[in-house]
């Protein structure tokens, strides 16, 4: 039974955590994803290794809350906990200075023993945790802490403390996956001696994979984005470990990336030169001015300006960039790079910026501020990555109203809508190959909109700042995935609630099912007290299209020809759910021999007569009741005949009656009418009396007799009437019976008749 009182308690270890150390998207992860989970009503610990390079502002309000040793291979390694509170989330600094205290996080000759602590170190730590809390998830995030689900399962499976723990581990990058040597399983795992744990870490004949580890001993794994988590399963994407994905694919899912959208938000920012929101962009034209200014950019607001803020590699897409360069500015976009990376990124771009002064500008350098200015000021922002797992840039450009050009793989895929020029739809650009001369186009087709029509510009920026890419959506997902793996847990309402409202309009997937949806509380009472259940096939869908019907004639205000058409359509639909039996029906209707069908009425029709019978009863007494002098009531009273006729069908064979429900009928009524002989309206005397029964049906069957004996003589009366204006005619409204009601409308049922016959006998 699920606890109520008890909140989700969730570890969440990272090797970097924005604002105390950050090298790319991984921290940007780290520092928003546990708020986000904090406000959705779980309790957080983030763990993260005590660096040197934190600063001393965030040291200072360390406080020392517990020390131990940690058991690595033949080494006992100080592990203190500092223990920080900041922004609602606490944070435990993992301290070994002989591990964590360097210029930076890593790169460095021992990082295999250095996470290989501070993976062992998460696990050692969940004993020494804050009273009352006691982990259900344990969150591991890349190769650095990819280990502690190994450690988890091998040392620690069996105590108590460690029992209720699952794990989860999240891919943020495939391409970095921690492989080193197989001589530290020994030396600094210390699992060398157990058989499972050495084969699924090892990747080759004389080396270990961190990774691989985690994807084989974890209990789920996830990734940035959804087509990020089916590209890694191909040998293209993968980098090695695409076997091992597939084999685990049920257990890999993709959540998208958010931003801290307090942070990046235009209307706030003080790093840029002006604000501005969606509906006031006025800010955005002093920014760009002023960054022109800045780079030594010709200050125009009629040139488009094209931005990259990036680490210059061929991941990124810098080949793509190095060879369509040359024709992007000579065709008057303006275009500024800001980053660093592979010598011959950097050369080439100084080249361009020597080549093209006041066009182009390039700056070799690591400035967040500057980044910052240039997602304000840009008009476009260019992400031709050669892979991305999610990409925060390209979110980061939208908030600010810069539209995205970007490749489709990964989340850029998943985030940026292309722009489709015949509905004004989209939130960017992209192209699909990892091809120069198409991202060369794609720029183009920017530019062009940029210079051509400024309104539908500004509207595709409009669309992207409203993008909802905030922390809160992917939280409630990673909490599905927490509360799915710990159902005895109760998950708050509150936060329950938000999925399943998101996941609402998948289901909406026939709009005309959702119209007759609408107008149907008045008939589900009539359609529940249905005796018999083989007569439940035929009769629900005859419930939901005279529903539809009525509010087809409800809506009927302009003429009769618009009904006809609405009717016809529905007729199609109907006809196209015939089972079967309909068409066994069919084949039967065109037999000669008609006493064959009234002799299979006698015997089987008598069940779908009473049904039909009471359904047709309930359906005309409401129409006679309220019916008016107007134009529409008419073609309601028609409609609601209409779906009335599987009455009229008991001469026919009973498998129609069932099957086809109202419209499969007409062609069968048609057919008996002219070949109607005496003992054919004997049998249909017979094949009525059933409904005879019921005393709703009583009033029904006298229409019915006039209605065969006399349809002639009232075609001239209705043919003239639905003619006639929309002004009410009281004298042809007159009878209120419904015998009469049923005689006037036999010639609009005899018109659909024929065209039903037609129809059929095309298909």
């Amino acid at each position: 039974m699920a606890d109520s009182s008890k909140k989700m308690q969730i570890v969440f270890a990272s090797a970097e955590c924005a604002p105390f150390v950050k090298t790319g998207g991984l921290g940007d992860v780290a520092g928003s994803l546990p708020a986000a989970l904090v406000r959705a009503g779980a309790e957080v610990i983030v763990m993260v290794p005590k660096y040197a390079t934190i600063k001393d502002e965030y040291k200072a309000q360390m406080e020392h809350f517990s020390d131990f040793y940690v058991s690595l291979g033949w080494r006992n390694e100080y592990c203190g906990l500092e223990k920080l509170e900041h922004d609602g989330v606490t944070y435990m600094f993992i301290d070994n200075e002989r591990y964590f205290a360097r210029d930076y996080p890593y790169g460095f000759f021992d990082d295999g023993e250095r996470f290989a602590f501070f993976s062992k170190a998460i696990t050692e730590s969940l004993q020494h945790l804050p009273a009352g809390f006691e982990c259900d998830i344990l969150h591991c995030n890349d190769w650095q802490t990819a280990l502690a689900p190994v450690f988890l399962r091998e040392f620690y499976q069996g105590l108590p403390l460690y029992d209720r723990v699952k794990t989860v581990f999240s891919i943020h990058n495939v391409a970095f996956q921690g492989q080193f040597s197989d001589t530290v399983m020994e030396d600094i795992l210390g699992v060398a001696h157990i058989p499972a744990a050495a084969s699924q870490l090892r990747c080759d004949a004389c080396s270990i994979n961190y990774m691989l580890g985690a994807l084989r001993y974890a209990d789920a794994i996830t990734t940035v984005s959804p087509t990020y988590a089916n590209e890694i399963q191909t040998p293209e994407f993968g980098e090695g470990l695409d076997g091992v994905l597939r084999e685990r694919s049920y257990a890999l899912q993709g959540i998208l990336n958010g931003i801290d959208v307090t942070g990046f938000d235009p209307a706030t920012d003080k790093r840029i030169a002006a604000n501005y929101t969606v509906e006031d962009r006025s800010g955005k034209a002093v920014c760009k001015a002023k960054l022109q200014e800045e780079l030594g950019l010709e200050v125009r607001d009629d040139r488009p300006l094209m931005v990259m803020v990036t680490r210059l590699t061929r991941q990124k897409g810098l080949d793509l960039v190095m060879y369509a360069l040359d024709r992007i500015l000579a065709g008057g976009v303006q275009v500024a790079v800001l980053g660093t990376g592979d010598r011959d990124y950097e050369d080439g771009l100084r080249y361009f910026q020597d080549k093209y002064p006041g066009t182009m500008a390039a700056r070799i350098e690591f400035d967040p501020a500057l980044s910052q200015r240039m997602y304000a000021a840009a008009d476009i922002f260019l992400m031709p990555s050669k892979f991305e797992p999610c990409g925060l840039s390209q979110i980061i450009a939208m908030r600010y109203g810069t539209l995205p050009i970007v490749r489709e793989t990964g989340g850029l895929k998943d985030t940026v809508q292309p722009y489709n020029e015949f509905t004004g739809e989209g939130t960017g650009f992209s192209f699909s190959n990892f091809n120069g001369d198409e991202m060369g186009d794609a720029v183009f087709r920017a530019a062009r909109l940029f210079w051509d029509n400024r309104e539908a510009w500004n509207q595709l920026v409009t669309q992207a700042m409203s993008q909802d890419f905030s922390w809160t959506r992917s939280a409630d997902k990673y909490l599905d995935l927490y509360f799915f793996m710990h159902p005895e847990i109760e998950r708050p309402a509150s936060v329950a609630d938000e999925p399943v409202a998101a996941e609402e309009p998948k289901a909406v997937e026939k709009p005309v099912e959702a119209e007759s949806a609408k107008a149907e509380p008045e008939l589900k009472a009539e359609a529940a007290p249905e005796p018999e259940p083989e007569v439940k096939p035929a009769a629900k869908p005859a419930a939901k299209k005279t529903t539809t019907r009525k509010t087809t004639a409800k809506k009927a205000t302009t003429t009769k020809a618009t009904a006809t058409k609405t009717t016809a359509a529905k007729t199609t639909t109907t006809r196209k759910r015939t089972t079967a039996a309909a068409k066994k029906a069919a084949e039967a209707e065109a037999a000669p021999e008609v006493k064959t069908e009234v002799a299979e009425a006698k015997t089987a029709a008598k069940a779908p007569a009473k049904t039909a019978a009471k359904k047709t009863t309930t359906t005309k007494t409401t129409a006679a009741k309220k019916a008016t002098v107007t134009k529409s009531t008419k073609t309601k009273a028609a409609t609601t005949k209409a779906a009335a006729k599987p009455a009229v069908n008991v001469d026919e064979t009973p498998a129609e009656s069932k099957a086809e429900a109202t419209v499969e009928t007409k062609p069968a009524a048609k057919t008996t009418t002219r070949k109607r002989t005496a003992t054919a309206k004997k049998a249909t005397a017979k094949a009525a009396t059933p409904t005879a029964e019921t005393k709703p049906a009583a009033a029904k069957e006298e229409p019915k007799a006039e209605l065969k004996a006399k349809p002639a003589p009232k075609a001239a009366e209705v043919k003239i009437a639905p003619k006639g204006t929309a002004k009410p005619e009281p004298a042809k409204e007159t009878p209120v019976s419904p015998a009469a009601q049923v005689e006037e409308k036999a010639p609009t049922k005899k018109t659909s008749v024929r065209k039903a016959t037609a129809t059929r006998k095309r298909r």
